[in-house]
């Protein structure tokens, strides 16, 4: 399973300020730190819902340029305005790259969906259109399917496509987790090629005890077909999991994986 570093989001605080006062060492450590512990891609998500675009523009472009020179890992740029999405581009110097994220919106498919066919990128694209987050799996299954038809009129191939079945907080609808997994479950049949990620931490938005929730959850995902997770890779707890998962559904031949990990003291209980 992939892990995508979820921690340099503006969401966060004190990432938000780090961010606001060009606070380099802070951010480049945080990009280290998760690249050590296991990250994959590192996410890179400058938007606070403050300031302006200009101004947003200008801290993707410096946050991507000190990511860089911190790790080699790959990064994910996430953000759904187009300019910004160019101007993560723009400094960016890796061969391999995610951008999060499109929707089933005719205008956000023809922007974002053309910038990652132009840069052969992997793209996350949400199960919901215009109308919002749909409620029942199969009309995410519908979003999904106009997606990959325009994306495939734009040459995208279906393995460069990250469905993500979207995560709603169970503390507000307690079908939500089992509508998650069932889509993931049909997203991987109707599109083997396709590749799934999800956004773990919302699930227990909410409730008390988060993490236990999000490792439980975690490990179901994966038995549905979750190929990917947007996490916190220095929960080493959640960490042990995704070497758990990976071999518990057949994707760590003969366990290696999970006993190398094991044997560099990566596998915590």
């Amino acid at each position: 399973m992939l892990v995508i570093g979820e921690n340099i989001n503006a969401s966060n605080k004190s990432v938000a300020e780090a961010i606001a006062n060009r606070d380099r060492e802070f951010l480049e450590g945080l990009a280290r730190a998760q690249a050590e512990a296991g990250a994959d891609f590192i996410d890179v998500n400058t938007g606070a819902g403050q300031g302006s675009v200009e101004d947003e523009i200008a801290s993707m472009e410096w946050l991507v340029e000190i990511i860089q020179a911190a790790t080699d890992k790959p990064l994910a740029i996430d953000s759904d305005v187009p300019h910004i999405i160019e101007a993560a581009l723009r400094k960016y110097r890796g061969e391999r790259l995610i951008i999060n994220s499109v929707t089933a919106e005719p205008e956000r498919l023809a922007s974002i969906g053309t910038l990652a066919a132009e840069h052969q990128a992997w793209l996350v694209a949400l199960a919901m259109g215009a109308e919002g987050i749909p409620k029942s799996v199969e009309q995410r299954l519908a979003a999904c399917e106009q997606i990959m038809t325009y994306l495939s009129r734009l040459g995208m191939e279906a393995g460069q496509v990250l469905f993500d079945p979207l995560v709603l907080p169970i503390s507000v609808d307690s079908s939500q987790g089992l509508v998650t997994l069932k889509t993931i479950e049909q997203i991987k049949s109707r599109y083997p090629a396709a590749r799934t990620v999800m956004g773990l931490s919302n699930i227990s938005y909410g409730l008390p005890n988060r993490k236990v929730i999000n490792r439980a959850f975690l490990v179901m995902a994966a038995h549905a077909g979750l190929d990917a997770a947007i996490l916190d890779p220095l929960d080493a707890k959640a960490m042990s999991f995704v070497k758990a998962a990976d071999m518990l559904t057949g994707k760590d031949p003969f366990c290696k994986g999970y006993i190398r990990a094991y044997r560099k003291g990566a596998i915590v209980d």
